[in-house]
């Protein structure tokens, strides 16, 4: 197993500024993790988005991992996924020793 940090999620109440939304999952989001030092997404998820509560009211720590399937298998519980978004990406948000973790998984289409 092999999993490179990416980012950290933290829910807001407000939107900031350059945040784009994403329509395909009901929430807003800054423009790119990289702008900030630390890679810090921010996330302001609107009514009926397709994410869990959870995620609205705690951060998560996101991974790129080579194969997620051994890490959902590990995990405490999964809160969300494994979602297909095409392209040989798929993402998950797994429960592990009460930490929210998203899983990032891209394989060659």
């Amino acid at each position: 197993m092999s999993a490179e940090y990416m980012h950290v999620g933290i829910p807001v109440l407000n939107k900031k500024p350059n945040m784009v939304y994403n329509e395909w999952g009901g929430f807003w989001v800054n423009e790119s993790v990289d702008e900030y030092d630390y890679k810090i997404e921010y996330l302001k998820f609107e009514e009926g988005t397709r994410f869990p509560e959870i995620l609205s009211k705690q951060p998560h720590v996101a991974y790129k991992v080579d194969d997620m399937d051994p890490y959902i298998e590990d995990a405490d519980r999964t809160i969300f996924g494994p979602e297909d978004l095409g392209g040989g990406v798929r993402i998950a948000f797994v429960v592990k020793d009460d930490a929210i973790i998203e899983l990032y998984e891209e394989k060659e289409a």
